[in-house]
Protein backbone atom coordinates (compact mmCIF):
# COMPACT_ATOMS: atom_id res chain seq x y z
CA UNK A 1 0.00 0.00 0.00
CA UNK A 2 1.60 3.21 -1.07
CA UNK A 3 0.77 6.78 0.98
CA UNK A 4 -1.75 7.87 -1.97
CA UNK A 5 -3.26 4.14 -1.76
CA UNK A 6 -3.64 4.81 2.70
CA UNK A 7 -5.02 8.50 2.10
CA UNK A 8 -8.32 7.02 0.06
CA UNK A 9 -8.39 4.42 2.26
CA UNK A 10 -8.62 6.71 5.21
CA UNK A 11 -10.78 9.06 3.27
CA UNK A 12 -13.35 6.12 2.17
CA UNK A 13 -13.36 5.24 5.95
CA UNK A 14 -15.21 9.19 6.56
CA UNK A 15 -17.19 8.91 3.94
CA UNK A 16 -18.47 5.76 5.58
CA UNK A 17 -18.99 6.86 8.80
CA UNK A 18 -20.85 9.80 7.01
CA UNK A 19 -23.44 8.03 5.79
CA UNK A 20 -23.62 5.49 8.76
CA UNK A 21 -24.51 9.11 10.34
CA UNK A 22 -21.69 8.36 12.73
CA UNK A 23 -20.09 11.50 11.73
CA UNK A 24 -21.41 14.80 10.84
CA UNK A 25 -19.09 16.26 8.47
CA UNK A 26 -17.98 17.11 4.96
CA UNK A 27 -15.86 14.65 3.72
CA UNK A 28 -12.39 16.47 2.84
CA UNK A 29 -11.32 16.19 -0.52
CA UNK A 30 -8.27 14.41 0.30
CA UNK A 31 -6.50 12.63 3.67
CA UNK A 32 -3.02 13.68 4.25
CA UNK A 33 -1.12 10.98 5.81
CA UNK A 34 3.00 11.43 6.80
CA UNK A 35 5.36 8.87 7.53
CA UNK A 36 5.25 8.45 11.69
CA UNK A 37 7.92 9.98 13.28
CA UNK A 38 10.60 8.31 15.40
CA UNK A 39 9.61 6.65 18.45
CA UNK A 40 5.90 6.52 16.86
CA UNK A 41 3.87 4.05 16.46
CA UNK A 42 3.85 2.16 13.30
CA UNK A 43 4.42 2.97 9.92
CA UNK A 44 2.34 6.21 8.84
CA UNK A 45 0.15 8.66 11.16
CA UNK A 46 -2.59 11.08 9.86
CA UNK A 47 -4.33 14.10 12.21
CA UNK A 48 -7.41 13.68 10.25
CA UNK A 49 -9.57 13.04 13.29
CA UNK A 50 -8.03 16.15 14.83
CA UNK A 51 -9.49 18.49 11.91
CA UNK A 52 -12.94 16.91 11.69
CA UNK A 53 -13.09 17.36 15.71
CA UNK A 54 -14.32 21.04 15.76
CA UNK A 55 -16.92 20.69 12.43
CA UNK A 56 -18.07 17.33 13.97
CA UNK A 57 -18.78 18.67 17.53
CA UNK A 58 -17.16 16.16 19.77
CA UNK A 59 -13.55 15.46 20.62
CA UNK A 60 -10.85 14.12 18.41
CA UNK A 61 -10.42 10.88 20.32
CA UNK A 62 -14.38 9.95 19.45
CA UNK A 63 -13.73 10.71 16.07
CA UNK A 64 -10.45 8.63 15.74
CA UNK A 65 -12.27 5.69 16.98
CA UNK A 66 -15.16 5.79 14.92
CA UNK A 67 -12.65 5.81 12.28
CA UNK A 68 -10.63 3.19 13.62
CA UNK A 69 -13.86 0.93 13.81
CA UNK A 70 -14.06 1.53 10.13
CA UNK A 71 -10.40 0.85 9.37
CA UNK A 72 -9.80 -2.02 11.15
CA UNK A 73 -8.98 -4.78 8.66
CA UNK A 74 -8.76 -2.70 5.66
CA UNK A 75 -6.82 -4.54 3.07
CA UNK A 76 -3.12 -3.63 3.35
CA UNK A 77 -3.23 -2.17 7.23
CA UNK A 78 -2.35 -4.35 10.00
CA UNK A 79 -3.01 -2.50 12.74
CA UNK A 80 -4.40 0.76 13.52
CA UNK A 81 -3.68 2.61 16.76
CA UNK A 82 -5.06 5.98 18.19
CA UNK A 83 -2.27 7.82 20.32
CA UNK A 84 -1.88 11.48 21.57
CA UNK A 85 -5.06 13.72 21.46
CA UNK A 86 -6.21 11.56 18.11
CA UNK A 87 -3.34 10.51 16.07
CA UNK A 88 -4.40 7.27 13.63
CA UNK A 89 -1.33 5.42 12.81
CA UNK A 90 -0.78 2.59 10.62
CA UNK A 91 0.87 -0.62 10.82
CA UNK A 92 1.15 -2.22 7.25
CA UNK A 93 0.80 -5.60 6.40
CA UNK A 94 3.66 -7.23 5.56
CA UNK A 95 2.67 -8.58 2.28
CA UNK A 96 2.27 -5.08 0.99
CA UNK A 97 5.36 -5.07 -0.62
CA UNK A 98 4.34 -7.90 -3.49
CA UNK A 99 1.37 -5.81 -4.22
CA UNK A 100 3.67 -2.94 -3.89
CA UNK A 101 6.50 -4.33 -7.00
CA UNK A 102 3.30 -5.11 -8.68
CA UNK A 103 1.39 -1.20 -8.67
CA UNK A 104 4.89 -0.01 -10.07
CA UNK A 105 5.88 -2.43 -12.48
CA UNK A 106 2.14 -2.17 -13.96
CA UNK A 107 2.29 2.09 -14.09
CA UNK A 108 5.69 2.07 -15.27
CA UNK A 109 7.07 5.31 -15.31
CA UNK A 110 3.70 6.85 -14.37
CA UNK A 111 3.95 5.38 -11.18
CA UNK A 112 3.41 7.81 -8.15
CA UNK A 113 0.85 10.16 -10.24
CA UNK A 114 -2.46 10.25 -9.16
CA UNK A 115 -5.34 13.04 -8.50
CA UNK A 116 -4.51 14.24 -5.25
CA UNK A 117 -4.20 17.85 -6.59
CA UNK A 118 -7.44 17.41 -8.50
CA UNK A 119 -9.42 20.53 -8.73
CA UNK A 120 -6.50 22.88 -7.93
CA UNK A 121 -5.51 25.86 -10.81
CA UNK A 122 -2.22 27.00 -10.44
CA UNK A 123 -0.77 30.15 -12.86
CA UNK A 124 2.68 30.79 -13.19
CA UNK A 125 3.99 34.04 -14.19
CA UNK A 126 5.88 34.04 -18.29
CA UNK A 127 9.56 33.19 -16.79
CA UNK A 128 12.05 35.70 -18.25
CA UNK A 129 15.49 33.68 -17.11
CA UNK A 130 16.33 30.06 -18.33
CA UNK A 131 16.24 28.72 -14.82
CA UNK A 132 12.88 29.78 -14.11
CA UNK A 133 12.04 28.73 -17.11
CA UNK A 134 13.05 24.76 -16.43
CA UNK A 135 11.83 24.89 -13.31
CA UNK A 136 8.67 26.16 -14.36
CA UNK A 137 8.17 23.32 -17.00
CA UNK A 138 9.16 20.39 -14.54
CA UNK A 139 6.68 22.16 -11.75
CA UNK A 140 3.85 22.26 -14.70
CA UNK A 141 4.44 18.42 -15.17
CA UNK A 142 5.10 17.18 -11.21
CA UNK A 143 1.39 19.18 -10.80
CA UNK A 144 -0.30 18.08 -14.05
CA UNK A 145 0.61 14.39 -12.93
CA UNK A 146 -0.95 15.49 -9.65
CA UNK A 147 -4.29 16.04 -10.90
CA UNK A 148 -3.75 20.13 -10.91
CA UNK A 149 -4.84 22.45 -13.69
CA UNK A 150 -1.53 24.45 -14.57
CA UNK A 151 -1.16 27.68 -16.96
CA UNK A 152 1.43 30.15 -17.48
CA UNK A 153 0.24 34.06 -18.28
CA UNK A 154 1.56 35.16 -21.51
CA UNK A 155 2.46 38.71 -21.62
CA UNK A 156 4.40 38.44 -24.74
CA UNK A 157 8.06 38.76 -23.35
CA UNK A 158 10.80 36.97 -24.70
CA UNK A 159 12.83 35.03 -22.54
CA UNK A 160 16.45 36.85 -21.22
CA UNK A 161 18.87 34.41 -20.37
CA UNK A 162 21.07 35.70 -17.77
CA UNK A 163 24.64 34.97 -18.42
CA UNK A 164 26.00 31.76 -16.97
CA UNK A 165 22.35 30.41 -16.39
CA UNK A 166 21.63 28.41 -19.40
CA UNK A 167 24.25 25.79 -19.76
CA UNK A 168 23.05 23.70 -21.98
CA UNK A 169 25.71 24.27 -24.76
CA UNK A 170 28.40 23.63 -22.26
CA UNK A 171 27.22 20.84 -20.14
CA UNK A 172 24.35 19.81 -22.05
CA UNK A 173 21.07 18.73 -21.51
CA UNK A 174 20.62 16.09 -18.41
CA UNK A 175 23.79 17.89 -16.70
CA UNK A 176 22.12 21.55 -17.02
CA UNK A 177 18.60 20.05 -16.15
CA UNK A 178 19.66 18.48 -13.19
CA UNK A 179 22.22 21.08 -12.33
CA UNK A 180 19.44 23.55 -12.01
CA UNK A 181 16.80 21.29 -10.18
CA UNK A 182 18.71 19.53 -7.72
CA UNK A 183 19.41 22.63 -5.99
CA UNK A 184 16.74 24.13 -3.74
CA UNK A 185 14.91 26.98 -5.31
CA UNK A 186 16.31 29.24 -2.88
CA UNK A 187 20.08 28.03 -3.54
CA UNK A 188 22.45 28.49 -5.81
CA UNK A 189 22.79 26.00 -9.00
CA UNK A 190 24.95 23.29 -8.52
CA UNK A 191 28.54 23.35 -10.17
CA UNK A 192 27.85 21.97 -13.55
CA UNK A 193 31.98 20.44 -14.34
CA UNK A 194 31.46 17.52 -11.93
CA UNK A 195 28.05 16.38 -13.59
CA UNK A 196 30.16 15.60 -16.33
CA UNK A 197 31.98 13.59 -14.69
CA UNK A 198 31.76 9.21 -14.62
CA UNK A 199 32.46 8.68 -11.21
CA UNK A 200 30.45 7.71 -7.85
CA UNK A 201 30.56 11.01 -6.65
CA UNK A 202 28.68 12.38 -9.08
CA UNK A 203 25.23 12.06 -8.00
CA UNK A 204 23.77 12.22 -11.34
CA UNK A 205 26.02 9.61 -12.72
CA UNK A 206 24.98 7.33 -10.29
CA UNK A 207 20.79 7.50 -10.70
CA UNK A 208 21.62 6.95 -14.41
CA UNK A 209 24.19 4.25 -13.63
CA UNK A 210 21.77 2.73 -11.22
CA UNK A 211 18.55 2.41 -13.86
CA UNK A 212 20.97 1.28 -16.33
CA UNK A 213 22.39 -1.61 -13.89
CA UNK A 214 18.50 -2.27 -13.16
CA UNK A 215 17.41 -2.84 -16.60
CA UNK A 216 20.92 -4.99 -17.43
CA UNK A 217 20.13 -7.10 -14.33
CA UNK A 218 16.88 -8.04 -16.23
CA UNK A 219 18.45 -8.81 -19.14
CA UNK A 220 20.68 -10.69 -17.33
CA UNK A 221 18.55 -12.83 -15.28
CA UNK A 222 16.72 -13.62 -18.77
CA UNK A 223 19.98 -14.96 -20.17
CA UNK A 224 20.18 -17.26 -16.32
CA UNK A 225 16.21 -18.26 -16.72
CA UNK A 226 15.05 -15.86 -13.88
CA UNK A 227 12.41 -13.97 -14.37
CA UNK A 228 11.30 -11.09 -12.06
CA UNK A 229 7.76 -12.51 -9.84
CA UNK A 230 7.74 -10.96 -6.59
CA UNK A 231 6.73 -13.80 -4.64
CA UNK A 232 8.91 -14.37 -1.46
CA UNK A 233 9.50 -10.93 0.52
CA UNK A 234 12.68 -9.10 0.29
CA UNK A 235 13.69 -6.89 3.65
CA UNK A 236 15.86 -4.11 1.74
CA UNK A 237 15.65 -0.13 2.49
CA UNK A 238 13.93 -0.61 -1.07
CA UNK A 239 10.56 -1.40 -0.45
CA UNK A 240 10.34 1.75 1.73
CA UNK A 241 11.75 4.13 -0.54
CA UNK A 242 9.55 2.46 -3.70
CA UNK A 243 6.48 3.53 -1.20
CA UNK A 244 7.48 6.65 -0.78
CA UNK A 245 8.07 7.70 -4.45
CA UNK A 246 4.22 8.58 -5.08
CA UNK A 247 4.57 10.52 -1.51
CA UNK A 248 7.72 12.73 -2.84
CA UNK A 249 6.16 13.52 -6.14
CA UNK A 250 3.24 14.81 -4.63
CA UNK A 251 4.96 16.92 -1.75
CA UNK A 252 7.29 18.19 -4.96
CA UNK A 253 4.64 19.43 -6.34
CA UNK A 254 2.52 21.15 -3.41
CA UNK A 255 5.59 22.69 -2.08
CA UNK A 256 7.06 23.58 -5.74
CA UNK A 257 10.68 22.00 -4.98
CA UNK A 258 11.76 19.48 -8.02
CA UNK A 259 14.96 19.28 -6.02
CA UNK A 260 13.06 16.52 -3.62
CA UNK A 261 12.39 14.62 -6.53
CA UNK A 262 16.34 14.40 -7.55
CA UNK A 263 17.46 13.91 -3.54
CA UNK A 264 14.99 10.83 -3.44
CA UNK A 265 16.28 9.77 -6.59
CA UNK A 266 19.81 9.86 -5.14
CA UNK A 267 18.60 7.32 -2.35
CA UNK A 268 16.98 5.02 -4.48
CA UNK A 269 20.20 4.84 -6.79
CA UNK A 270 22.01 4.38 -3.87
CA UNK A 271 20.14 1.85 -2.42
CA UNK A 272 20.07 -0.19 -5.47
CA UNK A 273 23.76 0.38 -6.06
CA UNK A 274 24.04 -1.61 -3.37
CA UNK A 275 21.75 -4.31 -3.37
CA UNK A 276 22.37 -5.10 -6.53
CA UNK A 277 25.23 -7.27 -6.33
CA UNK A 278 22.37 -10.20 -4.60
CA UNK A 279 19.76 -10.25 -7.10
CA UNK A 280 21.29 -12.93 -9.39
CA UNK A 281 22.78 -16.18 -8.85
CA UNK A 282 26.12 -16.61 -8.69
CA UNK A 283 28.66 -19.00 -9.39
CA UNK A 284 26.97 -22.89 -8.79
CA UNK A 285 23.87 -21.11 -7.26
CA UNK A 286 20.83 -22.50 -8.47
CA UNK A 287 17.84 -19.62 -9.18
CA UNK A 288 15.22 -19.76 -6.70
CA UNK A 289 12.35 -17.58 -5.53
CA UNK A 290 14.37 -15.45 -3.80
CA UNK A 291 15.95 -14.21 -7.02
CA UNK A 292 13.50 -13.62 -8.88
CA UNK A 293 11.53 -11.42 -6.40
CA UNK A 294 14.93 -9.54 -5.72
CA UNK A 295 14.59 -8.95 -9.45
CA UNK A 296 11.37 -7.87 -9.32
CA UNK A 297 12.24 -5.19 -7.03
CA UNK A 298 15.19 -3.97 -9.07
CA UNK A 299 13.11 -4.00 -12.20
CA UNK A 300 10.59 -1.23 -10.06
CA UNK A 301 13.16 0.62 -8.77
CA UNK A 302 14.77 1.10 -12.28
CA UNK A 303 11.31 2.08 -12.84
CA UNK A 304 11.09 4.62 -10.38
CA UNK A 305 14.38 6.13 -11.50
CA UNK A 306 13.32 5.88 -15.03
CA UNK A 307 9.70 8.21 -14.33
CA UNK A 308 11.43 10.41 -11.57
CA UNK A 309 14.01 11.40 -14.06
CA UNK A 310 11.34 11.80 -16.78
CA UNK A 311 9.76 14.38 -14.44
CA UNK A 312 12.95 15.88 -14.41
CA UNK A 313 13.25 15.75 -17.80
CA UNK A 314 16.36 13.85 -17.84
CA UNK A 315 17.30 10.92 -20.12
CA UNK A 316 17.63 7.48 -18.52
CA UNK A 317 19.83 5.73 -21.06
CA UNK A 318 19.65 1.63 -20.60
CA UNK A 319 23.25 1.28 -20.69
CA UNK A 320 25.70 3.86 -19.87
Amino acid sequence: MTPADLSLTVQHAVRRAVDDGALRVDVPSRVAVEKARPGGVGEYASSVALSLARPAGRPALDVASVLKERLDGAAGILAVDITGPGFLNFTLREDGAAGLVRAVLAAGTSYGQGDALAGESVRFEPPVEARASIVVGCLTGLLRGQGAEVSTGTGGERPHVHPGTDDTARLGTDAARWRLLRAAPHDRPLDGAPLLVPHERNPLFRVRYAHSRARRLVVNGAQLGVLPAYTTEVADPLVGLLRDHPGVLLAAARHRAPDRVARHLEAVADALLGFQHGVLPLGDEKPSAAHRSRLALAEAAGTVLAGGLSVLGISAPDRI
